[in-house]
């Protein structure tokens, strides 16, 4: 099984950074592909980007050029920088894992942009 367990979020001004870390253990294969979710107020999960193992990243539109997502492997840890945020961009933000045996969620960290 994987465990996720995400941080960094917090209550920032538009036009400020956040760099939030998915920290990976249990067993896993490095590099670990992951996806970066958020949770607005509709409590849906809306994709914002992700990486894949070969390192490959993709961002939904509305973050390009304002996001980026980097891996430390030898932390097993995923990053999702975030720069110039803006109001729409609050909610919880999660990382998500996906395998053969499942899917593994973080429990997600908040990031509320205030205007």
């Amino acid at each position: 099984q994987v465990q996720l367990e995400e941080s960094g979020g917090g209550l920032v001004q538009p036009g400020e950074s956040l760099r939030l870390a998915c920290a990976a253990s249990g067993v896993i294969t490095i590099p670990l592909s992951v996806a970066w979710y958020r949770r607005g107020v509709d409590k849906r999960r809306a994709w914002v980007g992700g990486i894949t193992t070969g390192g490959t990243a993709d961002y939904e539109d509305s973050v390009k050029g304002r996001f980026t997502i980097s891996r430390n492997n030898a932390k097993n840890t995923i990053y999702l920088q975030m720069n110039n945020l803006k109001p729409e961009d609050t909610g919880a933000y999660y990382c998500r894992h996906s395998r053969d045996d499942g899917e593994y969620w973080g429990q997600g960290t908040q990031v509320t942009v205030t205007s």
